[in-house]
């Protein structure tokens, strides 16, 4: 936390200092742009191997967890459920709340302005033209060229084929990914100990266009970002409810000890103890519940889907891109199956890694990325709340509908 708010600082001072400075020193900007190029650079060159990686380590793992039971098999159905419906909210929230509450035209052009590192925004192929290549004649053309998308199919193909494997080649493979996601974790975690540095050049060169009106761009961003988040976290009451027969007030109560540990570390795993307290409280197995929660913890994270591909359709909405619906097609999609793959970190860690990939798929700029990592704090605080109260919800309404008949626990109950 506290290093996270050091970069938050960094991005504030970037900005009041490249407006105070200005256009007075041309070789500090030239160093700014360099150095903020390079690092979000760095950031970018994981993006395809971690997300191959970990989409593999995602499928494999979610087919062993649906395999576990019908208690966990259930579980990891309900949970793919929501993934694809989260992704649905954030394709009606965000255009409803930035047509609604738009963004100040003047922060708008502020923040647009100091993104002098983007490339330029090309018009984006007719949806045709991106179905006849959603299945890539080479794979490795495509990770090269970031078609994210042809990417992902084969990567899907080759995870289900590898699901249907012996389990000694199926472990040696899913070992083989696990690591290089790992390895691509590490590599992450040291351009991201260089982060101070790379928001203050990149939030130096937005002060020295864009001045301190840019603060109100990103303040827009975040209030859009967090209330798209609240959607699903008030969805997990009425899953609770209407799912478990929990009363919102009742479940609210025992949610409160896991969401407190969540909003203090950003971390669902942090808060699964708390968890595993509440739905005690609530009446849930304990034997059930220590099934489905580690399973909710590792593969699910309710809020992605819609945060993420919120965040995408931000920046479209941000920049004037006007997205086709075969385009926001295709975000929904993929905001949906990359959060299988998500890394189990706080969202400073995964923002690039979780969030470039759409914005490919989508034909939207990924320069923005780099400084709004630097406000992610604020957001992440809410998607960790709203997956630890919808991971609460799910494991207590799996509980409910089929508790006693899973086989897995026959001998058990004899």
């Amino acid at each position: 936390m506290n290093k996270t708010f050091f970069i938050l600082a960094m991005l504030v001072a970037g900005i009041l200092a490249g407006e105070l400075i200005g256009d007075a020193a041309p070789i500090l900007n030239d160093a700014a742009s360099v150095i903020g190029t390079v690092w979000l650079n760095a950031l970018r060159m994981t993006v395809v191997p971690l997300v191959v990686a970990l989409l593999i380590v995602g499928i494999v793992q979610t087919a062993a967890a649906a395999r576990a039971g019908k208690i966990a098999f259930t579980g990891v159905v309900m949970m793919i459920t929501l993934l694809w419906t989260s992704s649905a909210i954030a394709a009606f929230m965000i255009p409803t709340l930035t047509s609604a509450f738009p963004i100040p035209r003047e922060a708008a052009q502020a923040l647009i302005s100091g993104l002098t590192t983007m490339a330029p925004i090309e018009q984006a192929e007719p949806f045709t033209e991106i179905i006849k290549k959603i299945v890539p004649t080479n794979p490795i053309g495509s990770a090269a060229n970031t078609d994210v998308l042809p990417l992902i199919v084969f990567t899907l193909a080759f995870a289900f084929a590898v699901v249907k494997l012996p389990e000694d080649k199926r472990r040696s493979i899913h070992s083989l990914f696990d690591a290089v996601a790992d390895a691509m974790v590490m590599i992450v975690g040291w351009v991201l100990a260089l982060a101070p540095i790379g928001v203050f050049a990149l939030a130096y060169g937005l002060g020295v266009t864009a001045g301190s009106a840019a603060f109100g761009a990103l303040a827009h961003y975040v209030i859009v970002l967090v209330a798209t988040g609240s959607v699903i976290w008030l969805l997990s009451f009425v899953i609770a409810f209407a799912g478990a027969g929990k009363n919102p007030f009742v479940f609210f109560r025992a949610a409160i000890p896991a969401q407190a540990v969540a909003i203090s570390t950003q971390s669902s795993l942090a808060s699964l103890p708390a968890m595993l307290q509440g739905l005690n409280q609530l009446g849930v197995r304990t034997r059930n519940s220590e099934i489905i929660l580690p399973i909710a913890v590792a593969l699910f994270r309710a809020t992605g889907p819609a945060m993420n591909f919120g965040v995408a359709l931000y920046i479209a909405h941000l920049m004037g891109i006007e997205l086709t619906a075969g385009q926001i097609a295709l975000g929904l999609a993929a905001g949906a199956i990359t959060t299988m793959g998500a890394v189990s970190l706080p969202g400073s860690i995964s923002f690039i890694s979780s969030i470039a990939p759409i914005c490919i798929a989508m034909g939207v700029p990924v320069e923005p990325l780099g400084l709004l990592i630097a406000i992610e704090t604020f957001p992440d605080i809410m998607r960790t709340l709203g997956n630890v109260t919808m991971d609460m919800a799910v494991t207590a309404t799996v509980d409910k509908h089929v508790g006693e008949d899973d086989p897995a626990h026959e001998g058990e109950q004899a």
